[in-house]
């Protein structure tokens, strides 16, 4: 699979849980479900599972023993890794945005945003002679 995320790019979940939103009425009832378009930062791209952790998605609460460095111990929060097909990253607009590679002909790769063209970043700098 193409690597169509990097570490610290902006992305919209879309897919699972954490790709909607419930919306409430006054006594608590689950009224509709609501497509969550906030862009969150990708922490960690796992390239061997082709999976990313990403900032607030998919967040578990894990029990955790004693240590030196920890000597209380307890429950903490941990964000746990999604299938890096079920996120999208997102353009200038804060939309959902495919990604495209481009090469130019000094040799530098580039990822680009398909819907506006602006360019995401620089994969390969061009060679200096």
């Amino acid at each position: 699979m193409a690597r169509h995320i990097k570490s610290g790019d902006m992305v919209i979940v879309t897919s699972g849980r954490d790709a909607w939103t419930k919306t409430r009425d006054a006594s608590g009832k689950v009224t509709s479900r609501v497509r969550n378009l906030t862009p969150r930062k990708v922490l960690r791209v796992l390239l061997d599972e082709d999976r990313v952790i990403v900032d607030g998605v998919n967040v578990r609460r894990k029990h955790v023993k004693p240590t030196q460095s920890n000597p209380q111990g307890g429950v903490v929060s941990v964000a746990m890794p999604i299938h890096m097909s079920n996120v999208s990253p997102v353009d200038k607009n804060k939309k959902p945005t495919r990604v495209r590679f481009e090469t130019a002909a000094d040799g530098e790769k580039t990822r680009v945003a398909a819907t506006t063209g602006e360019t995401l970043s620089v994969l390969k700098k061009a060679k200096a002679k």
